[in-house]
C-alpha cells in the first residue's frame, strides 16, 4: 500500500474552499493509497511524475517517483509515497502545473 500525504498548505486550502465537502475530497485523495496508479499524468521533472485527479471543476496534483510507477506491479508498491502538492480550477491548471515543475527543477520534491 501506497503512503499519500498532503501538504499543511494544501489541507488549509481544500477546508477552506470546500468546507463540509472535504471529507469527499480527503477520501478521494486517500484512495491512491489503494490505488497509486489512478490520475492523469501532466508532467514530468527528472524522475518524479506530476500527476492530476480531477473533483468537479478543480483538479488536485500529487508528485511520485515515477520509475516505481512504471516499473512495479500494484501489489508492489508499498514504500511508494504520494504527496499532494496543489490545487487549481480549470482556468489556472496550465498556471499551477508550470509552477510545480518550475519548483521541482530548482528546489527538488523537498521544498513542498
Amino acid at each position: 500500500m501506497a503512503k499519500v500525504i498532503i501538504t499543511k498548505k494544501l489541507e488549509e486550502e481544500i477546508n477552506k474552499v470546500f468546507k463540509k465537502e472535504s471529507v469527499k475530497i480527503f477520501e478521494l485523495l486517500y484512495n491512491l493509497e489503494e490505488n497509486p496508479q489512478k490520475g492523469k499524468p501532466v508532467g514530468q521533472v527528472s524522475g518524479i511524475i506530476i500527476k492530476e485527479l480531477k473533483y468537479k471543476s478543480y483538479r488536485f496534483y500529487f508528485i511520485t517517483d515515477g520509475f516505481k510507477i512504471k516499473m512495479l506491479q500494484k501489489e508492489e508498491l508499498n514504500d511508494l509515497l504520494i504527496k499532494f502538492v496543489r490545487m487549481s480550477d480549470k482556468k489556472t491548471q496550465q498556471k499551477v502545473i508550470d509552477e510545480i515543475k518550475k519548483i521541482l527543477r530548482k528546489f527538488g520534491e523537498d521544498k513542498f
